[in-house]
């Protein structure tokens, strides 16, 4: 075919998407004859506004061969059972979007079907959609544990995810890389080297350094050293939806034993997260420029905080959006070199592991085939826009009368493809998934739910199961999930029999 395969690649840029991309790498090609590079400058920060994950980071984990426990025990973590959104739908509401299912099984329809039949028929006497979660229950009552290898127990049901100490994160799994023979080199670049086919050759370094590779990945943030300023490939901004443009973060100390999820608060123009770790809690205000001022911003952040910050607070600008293209003749980029969509839902190491998965299933060789890179392109754009429908429904869908923030999200357009969403669950509670998009149905009811959007039915199907039937189903359904959530561990209780860390040195 006249083509060779590639054996030498660099990465630019360390942190988080440049240390996952290179464990990644050296793990899944170490039968190739490939050299993995990695250029990074300690004089360059990393952002690191997230510190929480969803559920497929196992994935990852299971590819790399992790110890989940040293893992936890290594960066700090706790564990994640899903979000509580406070003041979203408006002053003085809260919900949680669980991770697994709602329910069980009932019949040939999804269980959340059954539910509102129930809630037709019954009122609030059937419960809340919440009270058929193990995951809310759970989270609710601080509880956590692993599930139970008896698939028959409630308990082996649940699903989880992380939240760590970005940095901590990084270094880990540097030494990972490291030991599996990824080559470091500290440095700072300054330019690349085009060849006549406009492909990256090289990159050169402050100190005169010229490294030079087959295949490059960008993950440099938001710069974009080669993936935009070298090869110009262009931003599709989505600030227009996604109107939040800045964050403010700070850790602060624990107060308490740490709880087994993510808290998101609305706020006068974005929202406030809140992550706890072993050792601190992460905080941040992510807003909109527009409506409120930098000096506001961090007032607000530093006057809702539940412990004594621990630093400065630290500013980000961002423009919400994706690059035209994520992979661009011989560069592919990863974190936020490819785009940024707000830590809303914890989509930023997920969708860095989602790339480097589509990479290893169309590695390519130095012929760089263009239906490859299209095809890639196509899917990852794919991925990022129903991420971005999911983001903008938390806006879209809220009852803030009389905030300007609140009132020009919920009155802006919408994406056609978030319209028809919305218009599907409004007419008889049906979401589906579509495009193999990364937030299941049951993440869908969760804030339709949670903000306040009602169907005018369900789906028919669920008049099948008698009555009489589906009450009694239902009722043990609920006391069985109260059960199971009674007899875990709390979450305090695990870490410190499983993944306790050691205290961190000031």
């Amino acid at each position: 075919m006249g083509v060779a395969p590639i054996n030498k690649l660099l990465i630019v840029g360390g942190g988080t998407a440049g240390w996952i991309a290179a464990a990644s790498f050296a793990q899944l090609l170490q039968w190739q004859e490939c050299e993995i590079h990695l250029v990074e400058s300690d004089d360059i920060g990393t952002v690191g506004v997230g510190e929480a994950t969803i559920p497929p980071i196992m994935d990852l984990n299971r590819v790399l061969g992790l110890d989940e426990d040293e893992f936890v025990r290594r960066t700090q973590g706790t564990f994640k059972l899903g979000i509580e959104f406070i003041d979203w739908k408006a002053q003085g509401t809260r919900y949680f979007h669980p991770f697994g299912n709602y329910g069980a099984d009932v019949g040939h329809v999804d269980f959340v079907h059954y539910w509102r039949r129930l809630r037709h028929e019954l009122g609030e006497t059937a419960g809340t959609l919440e009270e058929y979660s193990l995951s809310t229950l759970a989270a609710k009552a601080g509880k956590f544990m692993r599930p139970d290898a008896n698939p028959r127990n409630v308990l082996s049901k649940i699903a989880y995810a992380f939240h760590f100490d970005a940095g901590l994160y990084a270094r880990y799994l540097r030494e990972y890389a490291e030991e599996r023979g990824v080559i470091r080199h500290e440095g700072k670049i300054v330019d690349g080297v085009l060849d006549d086919r406009g492909f990256v050759e090289a990159v050169l370094l402050d100190d005169g350094r010229r490294l030079d590779a087959q295949f490059f990945i960008d993950c440099s943030g938001f710069r974009g050293v080669l993936i935009e300023q070298l090869l110009k490939t262009g931003y599709e901004d989505w600030s227009h939806w996604l109107r939040c443009d800045r964050a403010v973060a700070v850790p602060s100390g624990n107060v308490g034993p740490p709880s087994p999820f993510t808290r998101s608060t609305a706020r006068e123009a974005g929202w406030q997260w809140r992550i706890p770790l072993q050792h601190r809690t992460g905080n941040g205000y992510v807003y909109c420029s527009d409506h409120v001022s930098d000096d506001q911003a961090i007032a607000t952040l530093l006057g809702n905080l539940e412990g004594a910050p621990l630093a400065d607070p630290r500013l980000l600008r961002f423009t919400t959006g994706k690059r035209r293209k994520f992979w661009n003749k011989n560069v592919v980029a990863l974190g936020l070199a490819s785009g940024f969509m707000e830590p809303l839902e914890s989509t930023s190491i997920h969708l860095i592991q989602t790339a480097v998965t589509k990479l290893m299933t169309m590695f390519p060789d130095t012929g760089f085939a263009q239906p490859d890179i299209d095809h890639y392109n196509r899917v990852t754009a794919t991925e990022y826009e129903r991420i971005r429908d999911f983001l903008i429904l938390h806006y879209v869908a809220n009852r803030r009368h009389g905030s300007p923030f609140w009132d020009e999200c919920r009155t802006m357009p919408i994406p056609d493809t978030l319209a028809d969403k919305i218009e599907l669950y409004r007419s008889r509670g049906r979401s589906f998934r579509l495009d193999d998009e990364l937030f299941t149905a049951t993440s869908w009811q969760a804030v339709f739910e949670g903000q306040g959007v009602e169907p005018e039915g369900y789906d028919p199907m669920a008049d099948a199961v008698p009555f009489d039937k589906l009450h009694s189903t239902m009722d043990r359904m609920r006391e069985t999930l109260l059960r199971g959530a009674g007899a875990m561990p709390t979450h305090a209780d695990f870490i410190a029999r499983h993944c306790a860390a050691q205290p961190v040195r000031t």
